[in-house]
């Protein structure tokens, strides 16, 4: 049986991913206070290496040593090879925690925790959607409505939206999008 890493290393290496930035992530970046940031599942870095560009020091997280391989050598990137279904974050450490593409329920106590008081949170997945769409074969890699709107509602929340959109294949998906500020 392959791993989840073989899976994943196999995946990045096979089929092309995106090479820019979420635009979420360009038009909210801002509202976070400069500092130190994480990008879960951070995958080949794209995210991370604009993060960084920015000017804040980041650490890249992933279980595909393929994908962190691809990431500059910077050091301002601290690139972290671990499987996210263990890992824990750091409680109070971030200004800014980016979640793109990715879902892990045990994550949403712990980004709100490991916030810096004002610190950020950008995230962005898929919903489940009925019709004409390209759903992620495992519905737990799924968000319900408004899921995450309720994940973090004792945020602030700057912004939220449920549309349609385009994933990395080309495929028409649902994704839910938050940008919220820990008060």
């Amino acid at each position: 049986m392959i791993s989840d890493k073989e899976r994943w290393n196999k995946r990045f290496q096979e089929k092309p991913f995106r090479d820019y930035v979420e635009p979420i992530i360009e038009k909210y970046i801002d509202e976070a206070n400069m500092g130190y940031a994480l990008d879960i599942a951070c995958g080949q870095g794209r995210n991370t290496h604009f993060v960084a560009e920015k000017g804040f020091e980041i650490d890249a997280v992933d279980l595909s040593d393929y994908a962190l391989s691809c990431i500059k050598d910077d050091p301002k990137i601290h690139k972290i090879e671990v499987d996210l279904d263990e890992y824990n974050l750091e409680q109070n450490k971030y200004d800014l925690i980016v979640n793109m593409n990715y879902l892990n329920r045990r994550f949403y106590h712990q980004i709100k925790e490991a916030l810096k008081p004002d610190g950020v949170v950008i995230f962005e997945t898929f919903i489940i959607a009925h019709g004409d769409f390209d759903n992620p074969q495992n519905p737990e890699y799924l968000l319900r409505k408004n899921e995450l709107l309720h994940a973090f509602i004792s945020c602030d929340i700057i912004y939220y939206e449920e549309r349609d959109d385009i994933n990395l294949r080309g495929e028409k998906t649902r994704v839910a999008s938050l940008v919220a500020r820990k008060r």
